[in-house]
């Protein structure tokens, strides 16, 4: 549930990319707010512009113009290294790829994510309910060969998290799944957002995985519909 304050602000998103001798217009001024404790889904066709909005929120790409907000730091007067930083402390990514380590076991990939940060919360209680929430116990030793895609997309999950941002972003996190092992990913993502008051913002083309969120943004044409 949400609390009323608010950790993303995006103030007239515009986004032009330059190919060939046309402009692209990938995002024509967007407004969007996201309170703590929220799970928002952005829902809309390819080429709508939201997976633009994903990494322009996430401080990945610059906008061309406009405001990201981030719990009240405009990412535009950061310099490179202090998006770096916002980003390793306020915000956990979730790809469509897993993007995991091949020689590491599942537990080493997530450790990659506190090492990075310069932390280690190995015995954390809450770290430790977030691998039986992922139902990962049992599977830490495995690498990810050994892993299912819902397993492996747990893990990455779990990496995501395991430093205790405030922001998970997840782009299309089901969209290399088959329909049982979505579901579950997708069940977990609700359930870290009920028990564990995570925000969660989560772009998808699907509109089965988008009513799991409270509230649902469509996207069309680079702009926000409805």
């Amino acid at each position: 549930m949400s609390n009323g304050e608010i950790v993303i602000q995006a103030r007239d998103l515009r986004k032009v990319y330059r190919v060939g001798d046309v402009d692209v217009h990938a995002l024509r001024g967007v407004d969007l707010e996201v309170a703590r404790g929220e799970f928002v889904t952005i829902i809309g066709p390819s080429g709508s512009g939201k997976s633009t909005l994903f990494h322009i929120l996430g401080g990945l790409t610059p906008p061309t113009s406009g405001t990201v907000l981030i719990h009240g730091k405009d990412l535009r007067a950061l310099s490179d290294a202090g998006r770096t930083q916002l980003r390793k402390k306020e915000v956990g990514f979730v790809f469509q790829r897993y993007n995991l380590l091949p020689t590491l076991n599942a537990a080493d990939n997530i450790a990659i994510a506190r090492y990075i940060a310069g932390a280690d919360h190995g015995d954390d209680p809450q770290f430790r309910e977030v691998l039986d929430l992922l139902g990962l116990r049992e599977r830490l030793t495995h690498k990810p060969q050994a892993l299912s895609g819902g397993e492996q997309q747990r893990v990455a999950i779990a990496r995501a998290i395991v430093n205790r941002p405030s922001i998970l972003l997840a782009d299309e996190p089901t969209g290399n799944l088959d329909t049982e092992n979505s579901n579950i990913v997708l069940g977990l993502l609700r359930d870290l957002n009920q028990r564990l008051g995570q925000t969660v913002l989560m772009i998808t083309h699907n509109a089965e995985a988008a009513a799991y969120g409270q509230r649902i943004v469509q996207m069309r044409d680079g702009r926000v519909v409805g």
